[in-house]
């Protein structure tokens, strides 16, 4: 326990002195999520004419109120995101694992769920959205200090805001889920103190920074001219700063979480008699059920993301929609032309792959696009699980990388394509000249690229640290007998099934 004291107390002193670093804003303010409130109207000068004379105080611009609708959707969106996680990906992952570690895998992720909501409150809404540096916010917001039933947020509209404690548990049900994400890749044979103390050191060093240098931004209401735009993106973060676009979280989320998932897949090893011993699911049914979940869940996730109930809402629920049916039919149908069979692990498998790949693109593209890369995600995770997975020799359990990490860099890449007015995307809003900006697709590549490459390398480097750090203080894996007995009853003392 010494040990441990040691490395939580060093992790402590690494986050305080986290350095502010700021880049250069880019030329089109991309839309990205924000809780920053909506800041005032500053007067105007008075005419140097009038200098001798004291002229009247001007008239304070109304404070912006959060319509209720907007406020009540984005309350529905958060427990929308909360049922993906319990029990909808907690069920989708229990049915993939074998009977004696059912569950342990709804632990897993019940008790994720529980730590990153209270680590969320304590510090890390503070952390990710609150202006600070390019990679870190601030503790100005530690336990919500003072976060009140009137403090508002930004959304993308100028003069439009939200309640800010809608938000924060918003943003909170997603940083839950994608530490969640992870467990499926050493599902079986990790310690459960393992899990959830990486999950501490995982949460506050690759997911508040990434979601911070995609998500936070000074909001709309700052951008009222171009020098007004210049000192605003200075103040927002890395990835922000840098254009790329990511609607809800296909960096933040997917690639942040799979990359964590394959480092530990390495690192925590091969399941015990994998070859040799039966793998495969126990019960299918679960899975199915958990997929639906995760489905219905997802429109929050997406849609959610507009922060109005808007008609962006409404594109990112539509898209999100078709893009999983259209995954779920091309992941089937290559598995059937492949295999000879459709399976229904394959079309579960799809939807969310689909659910996946549009999740960055969402609200940014036309609902052709929406197909298309859903009928992409099919196929290409589809070789994620099977052909990359077999390049890559690692026993990833449930298949994390395959289907989120591949998924979510398919999805990243695709939007800076289909976000084109041409191709019937949305474009980049100028929020100086009030209209959809000039497009250059070559330029929103390279945005998408630095997030995407961003988000394997923080993630990866983060990973394999806090791995190390978790092994050497209180060990990675269960030992072998334990393993082969089941964690339901060597690590909980339960079983799922009494028959």
């Amino acid at each position: 326990m010494k040990r441990l004291f040691t490395v939580l107390a060093l992790l402590g002193s690494l986050i305080c002195t986290m350095p502010a670093w700021a880049e250069e804003a880019s030329s089109a303010a991309p839309v990205a999520t924000s809780a920053v409130t909506a800041p005032a109207s500053t007067a105007a000068a008075a005419p140097a004419a009038e200098a001798a004379t004291p002229a009247p105080a001007a008239a304070a611009a109304p404070a912006a109120v959060p319509n209720k609708g907007d406020n009540a959707w984005i309350m529905v969106c958060a427990a929308f995101v909360i049922l993906m996680s319990i029990p909808g990906l907690a069920l989708f992952y229990g049915g993939l694992v074998r009977t004696k570690n059912m569950l342990s895998v709804l632990m897993q992720v019940f008790v994720i769920f529980s730590l990153v909501t209270v680590l969320w409150v304590v510090f890390g809404y503070s952390l990710a959205f609150t202006e600070g540096g390019s990679f870190f916010g601030t503790f100005d917001k530690i336990f919500l200090k003072g976060i009140t039933p009137e403090s508002v947020g930004a959304t993308f509209s100028k003069g439009v805001v939200i309640s800010e404690l809608i938000f924060v548990i918003f943003q909170g049900a997603f940083a839950a889920i994608t530490c969640g994400l992870i467990v499926g890749s050493f599902a079986e044979r990790i310690k459960f103190s393992a899990v959830l103390l990486f999950t501490v050191i995982w949460f506050i060093f690759s997911y508040i920074p990434m979601a911070h240098m995609v998500w936070y931004w000074a909001g709309p209401d700052a951008y009222t001219s171009a020098a007004a735009a210049e000192a605003a993106g200075k103040t927002a973060g890395f990835l922000f700063q840098k254009g790329a676009l990511d609607f809800a979280g296909g960096t933040v989320v997917h690639i942040n979480a799979a990359i964590a998932g394959l480092i530990g897949a390495y690192l925590v090893g091969k399941r015990t008699g994998l070859g040799n011993v039966s793998m495969a699911p126990h019960s299918l049914t679960f899975t199915m059920i958990g997929a639906s979940l995760l489905w219905f869940g997802w429109f929050g996730f997406n849609a959610g993301s507009a922060l109005e109930a808007s008609g962006g809402a409404a594109l990112a629920m539509v898209n999100t929609w078709v893009a999983a049916a259209c995954a779920t039919l091309s992941w089937m149908a290559a598995e059937w032309v492949l295999k000879g069979k459709p399976s229904m692990l394959g079309a579960a498998s799809g939807a969310v792959a689909g659910l996946v790949a549009v999740t960055p693109a969402a609200g940014f593209v036309g609902v052709v696009g929406a197909i298309v890369i859903g009928l992409l995600a099919g196929v290409v995770c589809l070789w994620g699980v099977t052909g990359l997975k077999k390049l890559l020799r690692v026993d990833d359990s449930l298949d994390v990388f395959g289907v989120h990490g591949v998924g979510g860099i398919l999805g990243a890449i695709l939007t800076g394509i289909f976000v084109s007015p041409e191709l019937g995307g949305t474009g980049v809003y100028d929020y100086v000249a009030n209209k959809v900006g000039d497009f250059d697709m070559g330029t929103q590549l390279v945005s998408q690229f630095w997030g995407v490459g961003t988000a394997i390398v923080w993630s990866g480097v983060v990973s394999f640290i806090a791995y190390k750090l978790v092994d050497l203080v209180i060990g990675l894996r269960v030992p072998e007998e334990e393993e082969r007995e089941g964690l339901d009853l060597t690590a909980h003392g339960e079983s799922a099934y009494h028959h």
